[in-house]
């Protein structure tokens, strides 16, 4: 086992390590090469009995683990949607850990209560949230959106399926556009409504919720004896950055007193660009709203920053105080165990410090906006190329499209010829990229937006793309 001294010798081997990676990173193929049971079947069936030597632990890092990790912090990882990080978060973690502070109420970490409750602030005036909102951060987005689904039904049933179960408080409904995504129908399940209340509305030209078609399944619900409790609105969707129409469902769900949760997850990152808020049209009428620094914001996963307008909701759905937890402080602070599902809770806020301290939010905005122009650019190269074409208008910097040679004109063989080409270029190990399909179309995605990207690597992938679906013809 590690000694004092051994540990400082080792911790400074293991920064030099995790230099050098960041630095040569994009040397490594993009996506792991491994394949099933390639790392399974290289480690021991049980744990070993005597210590073992950090130098062979690294070795075996080194040798075993690192074959099998797609990297994403590569600027030719052009995949789902980033993961970023950078050298100030990192620096963050490294803190974070060593200090192993637990954060579950105020009087285990003050400091940590205290900063997260200005980072709120800080990332809701940065992003041109409302100023009477209350923030709190959530480890994922997915947590986020469960727990606005368990506020909604407490405040609907004035917090008494908490205390009774559902009895008198069944057919609640839930709605979100068919391409929300899953973690919606996952909270639905998880939160007891059952998967057939999720009502999927369906979308309009640009996949973003049908408003009229909102209306009218919220008043055939009503109609039915159901209980419509809550729409999800998505800024951004996971296939494409779709934006749902705010304004027009924040107009419904007010009138029908239903609330509104917003899924700005990937999206979110983005208003700290005035000229892209006209998004976020109606979102003062919103009852909570999530976004995720750590995708695209330069903070390492996970650090999920989920706002709500009415705290007391929040608080009286999960705050409950056994004596063990009961502090002279209770009542007077933010115990944020109380903000969530989970009582322990890692130091989040130490990351985002640092992270908006050492950019400064000039710095963010520059960043995001090149983020933006990159796509922008890419996206000319794809509409002036005769054999491919864009399957969606660009809204920030995720470009679908897909590669369709010119005279063919069978959609299973176009469907067939660019899933065989994501495989290829992936193989290749040089990008990495990933699909979805929109009606049905098999679609290319390439987001612009790690955090090390240059035009170079958008360049890059752009020429491997052409040549490769080039020679498959």
């Amino acid at each position: 086992m590690l000694n004092p001294k051994e540990f400082r010798k080792t911790a400074h081997e293991f920064v030099d390590w995790m230099a050098d990676y960041l630095e040569n990173v994009e040397e490594y193929p993009v996506k792991s090469q491994s394949q099933p049971g390639d790392i399974f079947s290289q480690l021991p069936q049980s744990a070993p009995d005597k210590p073992e030597e950090m130098s062979e632990i690294m070795k075996d890092f080194q040798e075993v683990i690192m074959p099998g990790i797609t990297h994403w912090q590569s600027p030719n990882f052009f995949a789902y949607f980033n993961a970023n990080g950078s050298y100030p978060s990192l620096l963050a973690e490294m803190l974070t850990a060593t200090l192993g502070t637990q954060c579950m109420i105020w009087e285990t970490s003050p400091a940590a209560a205290e900063l997260e409750e200005m980072m709120m602030n800080w990332l809701r005036d940065l992003t041109g949230l409302p100023s009477e909102w209350h923030g709190v951060i959530q480890d994922t987005a997915s947590t986020a959106t469960l727990t606005a689904l368990l506020t909604a039904r407490e405040k609907y049933s004035e917090f008494q399926v908490n205390e009774n179960g559902f009895e008198n408080f069944t057919d609640f409904r839930v709605y979100c556009s068919t391409e929300t995504h899953s973690s919606v129908e996952k909270g639905v399940k998880i939160a007891g409504f059952g998967k057939a209340n999720l009502v999927k509305i369906p979308v309009d030209e640009g996949l973003a919720m049908d408003a009229e078609a909102l209306e009218k399944a919220i008043e055939e619900d009503l109609a039915a004896g159901k209980k419509p409790l809550c729409v999800v609105a998505a800024l951004g969707t996971t296939g494409t950055t779709a934006f749902d129409p705010l304004e027009e469902i924040a107009q419904i769900t007010q009138k029908h007193k239903i609330w509104l949760h917003v899924d700005a997850a990937y999206a979110g990152t983005a208003f700290v660009l005035p000229e892209t808020r006209h998004y976020l049209k109606g979102v003062e009428h919103a009852d909570s709203y999530v976004f995720n620094p750590h995708k695209w914001m330069f903070t390492h996963f996970d650090c999920s920053a989920y706002f709500v307008k009415d705290k007391d909701a929040l608080l009286n759905t999960f705050s409950i105080l056994p004596e063990y937890l009961r502090t002279e402080t209770t009542g007077k602070v933010n115990d944020y165990r109380d903000w969530g599902i989970q009582l322990g809770r890692r130091f989040r806020a130490l990351k985002l410090w640092f992270v908006m301290r050492n950019y400064g939010a000039d710095k963010i905005r520059e960043e995001i906006k090149f983020h933006l122009d990159l796509a922008e650019g890419l996206v000319g190269k794809i509409e002036a190329a005769p054999d491919f074409e864009m399957l969606t208008p660009l809204t920030l910097n995720l470009a679908c499209f897909r590669f369709k040679p010119v005279g063919l004109e069978d959609e299973e063989k176009v469907n067939e010829l660019n899933a065989q080409l994501v495989a290829a270029i992936n193989k290749t190990g040089k990008i990495y990229l990933t699909h979805t399909k929109i009606r049905g179309k098999y679609t290319l995605r390439i987001v612009t937006g790690q955090t090390n990207i240059t035009q170079k690597h958008v360049d890059n992938a752009w020429e491997l793309l052409k040549e490769m679906a080039r020679g498959m013809v």
